[in-house]
């Protein structure tokens, strides 16, 4: 209770710091010509930082921009039963990191060619995400910097005729490289630096850091809008995995060497939304009127290996088929700028017989070999039973509260999940309650979470325990 009172005013605080009045002068859109050539040509915001844009002509059509990211958690975790952190017992962790940190870069060579490339870095806490061992390169210090996008995209059917400058009412793009072109879901494709929780479910990525890197696949991609329909389909090589099963145990093992499909269709009721980067926005706050529905998929053969009995060994194929809704309208009297805001997905996932999958974001525990108790299925720190064969339904649904400043707004949010795995002997259910506080609109972001996680025993596979976590998330992104 201490922990959640320390968190609400926190907020409160920042409330009273950020919510005075900005000269308008300063805070002035960096607004040019080329707006329609933003990277996912969303709204400009009132009171936001602008874009970092440098034109290569008079006309906006060949131009490159930049793109920022930092995402910053402090955390109150506790812990599974039979965690040591450090090499210490510890039934309550906290701590500080660097949940992202990201640089991007378009170059929009010509009106036909682009070149899309993001680097940073992620997790990084202080006993993980960089090297290991003690003095200056110790755990969690210096964590190396990665491509997590890097394609090159053609138009074949642009968006806007090249000569007489005319809507196409039917557009293509054709890309390749490492790229997040995603299937499965509107979250799988999902802007990470504008979501409404603290963070992704990351359920919403089923092969996260296993044959994928971060969320994304080597391969070639095709996307574009028809009408009111936006598309995205894709052709991968996964990354190799491996890994090999007990009896009884499924696990990731694509050495037979397949390729994975995916796709993502979605309808537009009202608004149309662009998908000129893989990333579409967890909300507008009621900038547009926005209700789609979509579905998607994904497969790859015989990604999955078990061990039904000892010698014997089966291959399985990946899938994943979704159906998703989103909704941001804006609500009220236009003038006090409500929105609400839902998001709700259903997933079904068949990567073989009682597959199950655990993972803990910037999990800070080890295993204390010397527990009497009851070590949860999940593993120590903050692990949760991910994903596995099975359905999961996720809901997610937020409310920007009536205006009281020029340049703060307080948005209200809360999640829920229910698991049904096939790996497991009763279902699971998740809560995560929290609130985004925004300055200068999307560009500036503090957000509060505390979810609520079960525990399995790994005998009965049924619930024993419940575990939480407070998240505090600093957050610049433009």
């Amino acid at each position: 209770m201490k922990k959640s009172l320390l968190y609400t005013g926190f907020l409160l605080l920042s409330i009273n710091i950020f919510g005075q009045e900005t000269n308008d002068t300063i805070l002035k859109n960096n607004t040019t010509n080329q707006e329609e050539n933003l990277i996912d040509d969303e709204p400009k915001f009132k009171h936001s930082l602008g874009d970092l844009n440098i034109k290569l002509d008079d006309t906006g059509d060949r131009y490159l921009k930049f793109g920022l990211n930092s995402q910053v958690w402090l955390r109150s975790i506790e812990n599974n039963p039979g965690t040591l952190v450090n090499g210490v017992e510890q039934k309550n962790t906290y701590d500080a990191g660097l949940r992202r940190m990201r640089v991007t870069m378009q170059a929009q060579l010509s009106p036909a060619y682009q070149i899309y490339v993001q680097l940073g870095i992620n997790n990084q806490s202080f006993i993980a995400g960089g090297g290991s061992g003690t003095g200056a390169n110790g755990q969690g210090k210096k964590p190396a910097i990665f491509f997590m996008d890097a394609y090159n995209e053609l138009a074949i059917i642009p968006q806007k005729d090249f000569k007489t400058k005319q809507t196409n009412n039917f557009n293509l793009y054709l890309g390749a490289g490492l790229h997040g072109f995603n299937g499965i879901s509107r979250m799988s494709n999902a802007s990470t630096g504008k979501i409404l929780m603290a963070d992704m479910p990351i359920f919403n990525y089923p092969n996260i850091e296993n044959s994928d890197q971060f969320a994304r696949q080597l391969g070639i991609f095709a996307r574009g809008e028809y009408d009111k329909f936006n598309y995205r389909f894709a052709v991968n090589k996964p990354f190799a995995t491996n890994l090999q099963p007990q009896i009884g145990q499924t696990v990731d093992n694509n050495q037979s060497g397949k390729l994975s499909y995916s796709g993502y269709l979605m309808y537009n009721f009202f608004d149309k939304e662009s998908g000129s980067t893989a990333f579409l926005p967890g909300f507008y706050l009621g900038t547009k009127k926005v209700v789609n529905v979509g579905v998607g998929f994904y497969s790859s053969k015989e990604g999955a290996l078990s061990q039904p009995e000892l010698g014997v060994y089966k291959s399985h194929d990946h899938s994943v088929l979704s159906a998703d809704i989103f909704a941001d309208l804006p609500v009220g009297i236009k003038s006090k700028e409500m929105a609400i805001n839902l998001y709700s997905v259903f997933y079904r996932y068949n990567f073989g017989p009682n597959y199950l999958r655990n993972l803990g974001i910037m999990n800070p525990g080890t295993l204390d070999p010397n527990y009497p108790g009851t070590v949860a299925m999940e593993g120590v720190g903050n692990a949760r039973n991910l994903l596995g064969t099975g359905n999961i339904w996720f809901t997610q649904v937020g409310f920007l509260l009536p205006k009281f400043s020029e340049t703060v707004k307080l948005q209200p949010f809360a999640s829920y999940t229910l698991k049904d795995l096939e790996g497991l002997n009763e279902q699971g259910s998740y809560y995560d309650i929290g609130a985004n506080l925004f300055v200068f609109s999307q560009s500036a972001k503090i957000s509060y979470q505390y979810s609520s996680r079960p525990l399995y025993d790994p005998v009965n596979k049924k619930q024993f325990d419940r575990k939480g976590e407070h998240i505090l998330m600093f957050q610049l992104a433009f």
